[in-house]
């Protein structure tokens, strides 16, 4: 829901989100952005490279039943990865049009020879 937005607006929808993750994604986000912040990049030029959610580790319980049975359940984790970079998307888009119109000109060459 958040990957395609600046970070700041991010935290803004987030906000108002009624899921349960979003309050700890929107810590998650801040937590990055002040660390973003203290290596020297600009809050307002800062767009998220990645932002991942996946499973973590599961711990095994049991809650106790009628007759002295127990119930097993799972406690789920997760790990949230965030990756955030200051460079424009007009570069990166540029630089990968480079990319594909060098290898197009190579292939001409080969063809030529």
């Amino acid at each position: 829901m958040v990957r395609k937005m600046p970070p700041i607006r991010a935290l803004e929808i987030l906000r108002f989100t009624p899921k349960y993750a979003a309050k700890d994604l929107s810590l998650a986000i801040k937590t990055a952005l002040s660390s973003a912040k203290q290596s020297g990049l600009d809050e307002g030029v800062v767009f998220f490279k990645a932002l991942e959610i996946n499973g973590g580790p599961v711990m095994k319980r049991f809650t106790p039943a009628s007759k002295g049975r127990a119930l097993p359940y799972k406690k789920r984790m997760s790990h949230i990865k965030i990756v955030l970079s200051d460079e424009s998307r007009q570069a990166m888009l540029s630089d990968e049009g480079k990319v594909k119109s060098d290898r197009s000109e190579k292939v001409e060459q080969k063809e030529e020879k």
